[in-house]
């Protein structure tokens, strides 16, 4: 028992340790999911060190019966694979309001989320990052916006770094 759980604490350390490529210090483009009818969500990621960053996602809608505006910010922490490839994970939160309004029925409110991140991301040789992540979202307040207080989101993103 003893051996399994000092192997499990050093393959953690090795983990944490690994050396993570040089992370951009800025990068701006778009986050491409679900996210709960927001669909795509402008992204700025802004580099802290070289293994870690924030990143901040706005996030709209607007149709004929839903305006919704959200905004998420995360810190993520940075591992390189190889190469260009990097996998990252992190912790945040955010902040939205809706209004729905159809036939005469209107409603509105606002939310506020606990969120974390975990995805994987390529650096190309030009300035051209894609990544793939998961970020599931835990509402709190969010009235009538969502009946399980839970949202997992899966969303390709592509920004340019600089």
């Amino acid at each position: 028992m003893k051996k399994t759980l000092l192997s499990a604490i050093m393959l953690i350390g090795l983990a944490f340790s690994a050396n993570a490529q040089d992370i951009s210090k800025n990068a701006l483009g778009l986050r491409l999911g679900d996210n709960d009818g927001f669909g795509g969500e402008i992204s700025y990621q802004r580099g802290l060190s070289n293994k870690t960053r924030l990143e901040f996602d706005l996030g709209w809608r607007n149709s004929n019966n839903v305006d919704a505006i959200k905004i998420v910010g995360l810190h993520q922490w940075v591992w390189n694979i190889d190469g260009g490839f990097n996998w990252y994970a992190g912790l945040g939160g955010g902040l939205g309001s809706w209004s729905y309004d159809k036939n005469g029925n209107d409603d509105s409110g606002a939310f506020v989320l606990a969120a974390g991140d975990i995805g994987i991301e390529y650096n190309f040789d030009v300035p051209i990052q894609l990544s793939l992540d998961f970020r599931p979202e835990f509402y709190f307040n969010s009235d009538d916006f969502r009946e399980d207080n839970f949202g997992p989101d899966i969303a390709l993103g592509i920004r340019y770094r600089f």
